[in-house]
């Protein structure tokens, strides 16, 4: 499978859309799975006189381990960087921390972003960056890095829907061809319900996007889960 796992996401929620199947497979199986947070997502929200930024990221805390719960992972760290600032970071602090992560974890997959960054968010990519030049200078020998990736297929089947919820930024994705994949995960019924109700428990995030699909279409939304070798 995939042995011990370190997955490294800039936001709460990066991680189950991007893998929470994965995550969730891999601890019903027994394997260890971490997780880390860049930042505690304060400003994501449309309405910040309801959520201003404090709250929020009280608020998204408990939304995340309530998550992880639900999909079984019990390890996480939190880098603690603000929200929408983590591409002005100088990258030799989180790469330094992230390389004692790894040589802590000693994983045998790290699953992060791509150059691109999935959505072209700024701490996406910061993200992606620092995770990359931490796993060349610290990850053990056999380890793979695994970088998130939109599929050709998936990207034209959910346009609509992406545009119309703003999902990526001017000019994103970039997406692959399916060949290209190193891992492509169509969810089984199972796991794909336990990974709604891992993404419902964000709900700050989430009910107003399920609420507009409705549960079946963004239930078929998240099935995918895929991943390209650097």
């Amino acid at each position: 499978m995939w042995g011990t796992i370190l997955g490294i996401w800039a936001h709460p929620d990066d991680e189950a859309y991007l893998s929470g199947g994965l995550m969730a497979m891999a601890r019903d199986a027994g394997h260890r799975v971490v997780c880390v947070t860049a930042t505690r997502g304060e400003l994501g929200t449309a309405d910040p006189q309801r959520w201003p930024p404090r709250l929020l990221a009280a608020e998204r805390t408990g939304e995340l381990a309530s998550c992880l719960a639900i999909l079984g992972v019990t390890e996480h760290h939190w880098l603690g960087y603000r929200d929408g600032q983590c591409a002005g970071v100088p990258a030799e602090e989180p790469v330094a921390r992230l390389c004692e992560l790894i040589d802590d974890v000693r994983p045998d997959t790290v699953l992060t972003f791509g150059p691109d960054g999935q959505t072209g968010h700024p701490d996406h990519r910061a993200v992606g960056a620092w995770t990359a030049a931490a796993f060349g200078k610290a990850a053990p020998a056999g380890a793979r890095l695994l970088l998130s990736a939109v599929t050709d297929g998936w990207a034209r089947r959910w346009q609509a829907v992406n545009d119309a919820f703003d999902v990526f930024a001017d000019g994103f994705p970039v997406t692959v061809p399916q060949e290209r994949l190193a891992l492509d995960v169509q969810l089984p019924p199972p796991v794909l319900a336990r990974k709604v109700r891992a993404l419902a428990a964000q709900r700050t995030q989430t009910a107003g996007i399920i609420g507009a699909m409705g549960l079946p279409q963004y239930t078929e939304w998240v099935r995918e889960e895929a991943f390209v070798a650097p």
